[in-house]
């Protein structure tokens, strides 16, 4: 357990600004210091959103630095890597994704071949906002031009189920790496030739290789590649950003249409493809399978993104949100999966503990629709656990205790996004 961080919440601020500053490269924030040393892309979306309010300036320079590896299809990958740092400091590392040899990859910027929860057009609005609703044009017109061709990735190379959502080819590409929703559809992919833990991680890294032999193709993927999933939370933070991009066409003088067009499309199919009415949650979709995976996890709450979601749907999201299933029985919640769930465990990544990426993403959710009861619970917990614990990677949902990485970037954003939110409210 690190250090309890006493006194009132301009101490916290403080303190979470530190660690911002201490994990400040020169051109990105690294998540924490040692064990991740490069920048990952929707860290740093969670991140421009907490230096908005810190340091403006620093806030663009993070996108900027992140957006010069998106590829020309539009995929903006998942790891930027820091080219000062040891090619084998962290794995999988360049050696293994190989971007420099892939036509659409950037020049003189090593990058991954995946993507992550598309939360930036989010971000930017944030950041936006943070500053007044005054836009800096000189930053927000190219960058908008980066986010469309992010969207437009999304939308042409990655919707293999044909419903209107984009799926996901690696569990790497959720954010919630070791959920237990990615046991099922990962038993379908052969390890054999990718030893690298023993274990499913053995899978994780043929499916790489997969990916790469066949040049990250939009083809393989549709056709060949064994790993396709509809996740809710990728899907739901799609729209949030969707619906961003809307707002932020408006301040470059852009045409907001053809988004809110595609806001429309992806609230439709979210609510017929992954929406589950007799559970009461949105489930992750097997593309390859076409079954609805029956794992209940946190990413089941993240649609209350969508602020267009029935209320026939909120209500009973609110109701096992708040249940003994999840925030009811963990005096830290939320925990990231079912506590009655087999896969559940307090204390492995993704499978158990509580996050404050996500708790912030579902606060987002609930005060969009008015759910105050939920909204402050989620701002009360997650202040009280880095209060406790520190700005840790995870925690333990039933003692708070910290765990993973110690000085965790995006913890220390969002409390910095959740205590403004709080004196302006």
């Amino acid at each position: 357990m690190g250090p309890r961080l006493t006194g009132d919440e301009t101490a916290l601020w403080v303190a979470a600004a530190r660690v911002l500053d201490a994990n400040w490269t020169g051109a990105a924030t690294v998540p924490s210091p040692g064990l991740y040393p490069h920048q990952w892309s929707w860290d740093s979306a969670f991140i421009g959103i907490g230096l908005a309010h810190h340091l403006p300036e620093r806030a663009r320079t993070e996108f900027l630095s992140l957006f010069r590896g998106q590829w020309a299809t539009g995929l903006l990958p998942h790891i930027v890597f820091n080219p000062t740092e040891a090619r084998d400091a962290y794995f999988p590392g360049p050696e293994v994704w190989r971007s420099a040899a892939q036509p659409a990859a950037p020049r003189g910027v090593d990058t991954s071949g995946l993507t992550q929860p598309p939360l930036h057009a989010l971000a930017a609005l944030r950041m936006v906002q943070a500053s007044g609703g005054t836009a800096d044009r000189a930053f927000l017109t190219p960058l908008y031009s980066c986010l469309v061709a992010q969207h437009a990735y999304l939308a042409r190379d990655r919707d293999i189920g044909g419903g209107g959502l984009a799926s996901l080819c690696h569990p790497w590409e959720s954010g919630l790496d070791d959920s237990p929703v990615w046991d099922s559809p990962l038993a379908a992919v052969d390890p054999r030739g990718a030893a690298y833990s023993g274990g499913d991680h053995d899978r994780y890294v043929a499916l790489v290789a997969g990916m790469r032999a066949a040049g990250y193709r939009a083809e393989y993927l549709r056709d060949d590649h064994p790993f396709v999933v509809e996740d809710p939370l990728f899907n739901a933070v799609y729209l949030a950003s969707t619906h961003a991009l809307a707002e932020l066409a408006d301040l470059t003088g852009a045409d907001p249409r053809p988004h809110r067009e595609a806001a429309d499309r992806i609230h439709g199919a979210l609510l017929e493809r992954l929406w589950d009415e007799s559970a009461g949650c949105f489930r992750a979709r097997d593309v390859r399978t076409g079954c609805l995976i029956p794992e209940t996890t946190v990413a089941g709450f993240a649609p209350l993104l969508d602020p267009e979601l029935p209320a026939a749907v909120v209500r009973p999201l609110a109701d096992l949100l708040l249940s003994a299933r999840f925030a009811g029985a963990t005096g830290y919640p939320v925990p990231t999966c079912d506590i009655q769930s087999e896969a559940f465990d307090r204390g492995a990544y993704w499978r158990g503990p509580t996050w404050v990426n996500t708790n912030w993403l579902l606060w987002f959710g609930a005060c969009a629709h008015g759910l105050g009861t939920v909204a402050d619970l989620l701002f009360g917990s997650t202040v009280r656990l880095v209060r406790q614990s520190g700005f840790r990677e995870y925690f333990d949902p039933f003692d708070g205790s910290g765990r993973g990485s110690h000085d965790f970037s995006s913890s220390a954003a969002l409390v910095l996004d959740l205590l403004t939110a709080r004196r302006g409210s």
